[in-house]
């Protein structure tokens, strides 16, 4: 099967899968049987972020599934908890195909899909239905602005998008960081942030995150830090995909967007280690290119609370989380380390 996914074009592939994903997530007595062969259920992985509690530490990162279409099915393959979106508060159609891109060779992906999705209203309907089926799933969602919206108008996109779904998230993550929106990431810069962060706050009581970039120098990234705490945020998201291409292999490295998966390891654990140096209060969520359970142990060790993965469970199959948990079990022994939560604490 994953080879017949890999000879297809990256978009269409991911349609199908996401397509038999979101049937099999709408059919409840269906998971049951999956859920237990392949969810890891241990005590010692629940940990506290946010005043939010996970069964685990491991997340799918937004991305994968814009429209929470599969939230049963992330469920049932073991995660600890999915991020949906980005959303905006209107339908968008993204940026033109091709806008996915494979690269084996590197073990990435380069997107430059531009916030393609359904909409933050439908979205809402959809998670309201999840919702009452009470799958022990922590959901978040990452909020994006329109494209055609001016930056000194997008406070009021997050504004309308958070209110359709603020009864539905268990957080909330500001999308300030993607490459694929012209413009967007002016607004990780001071005065642009302070004031978007300033109208949000209010908005919510729920936690609200911000995701950063990994190309901001250590000054910028001190600088977000700053507004974080000012605004009494609850944590970040560290780091986006990356505009950097030094060292690939493969002839499609020149393509234009934002490049995920191994290539992105070191800098995303590099940012992290910066930002756990100054977080003080400040929840991480730790992704980019986590693939195996050393990748996962190492980035709890060095400061996250959570950690996400997308391109790794694009390579790795269904059977990636199983596979990072049970190893995560094991690295936990040797170390000696009884439970997650005196790591992350």
């Amino acid at each position: 099967m994953h080879r017949f996914l890999f000879a297809l074009d990256p978009e269409a592939a991911h349609g199908l899968v996401l397509g038999f994903l979101a049937f099999w997530s709408e059919r409840g007595p269906l998971l049951e049987v999956p859920a237990r062969l392949l969810r890891v259920e241990d005590p010692r992985f629940r940990v506290e972020a946010f005043g939010v509690s996970f069964p685990n530490p491991l997340g799918l990162a937004a991305g994968m599934d814009k429209d929470a279409r599969a939230l049963g099915a992330w469920w049932a393959l073991g995660f600890g908890f999915a991020e949906v979106g980005t959303l905006t508060p209107r339908p968008q159609e993204g940026n033109p195909r091709p806008r996915l891109f494979r690269l084996p060779e590197d073990r990435a992906l380069i997107n430059r899909m531009g916030f393609n999705n359904r909409g933050a209203r439908e979205a809402a309907t959809r998670l309201g239905r999840f919702r009452k089926r009470g799958l022990p799933l922590p959901v978040g969602i990452n909020l994006g602005k329109n494209r055609d919206t001016p930056l000194e108008q997008a406070a009021e996109d997050y504004l309308k998008a958070l209110r359709l779904l603020e009864p539905f998230g268990d957080y909330f993550v500001l999308n300030v960081s993607s490459p694929n929106t012209p413009g967007l990431r002016a607004l990780q810069e001071g005065p642009f942030l302070d004031e978007l962060l300033a109208r949000l706050r209010p908005a919510t009581k729920k936690p609200l995150l911000l995701k950063v970039a990994p190309d901001l120098s250590p000054k910028a990234l001190d600088e977000v830090l700053a507004l974080a705490k000012k605004h009494r945020l609850q944590g970040l998201v560290a780091v986006n995909t990356t505009l950097a291409r030094e060292g690939l292999k493969s002839s499609l490295a020149g393509e234009a967007g934002g490049l995920s998966g191994r290539p992105l390891n070191r800098r995303a654990l590099e940012v992290l280690r910066h930002l756990a140096e100054g977080a003080e209060g400040l929840a991480l969520v730790s992704v980019g290119g986590v693939e195996t359970p050393l990748d996962l142990w190492e980035r709890l060790k060095a400061g996250a609370s959570l950690v996400q993965v997308y391109t790794g469970f694009v390579y790795g199959g269904p059977l990636f989380p199983r596979r990072l948990l049970k190893g995560l079990l094991s690295l936990m022994a040797a170390e000696g380390v009884s439970r997650l939560e005196d790591l992350t604490r």
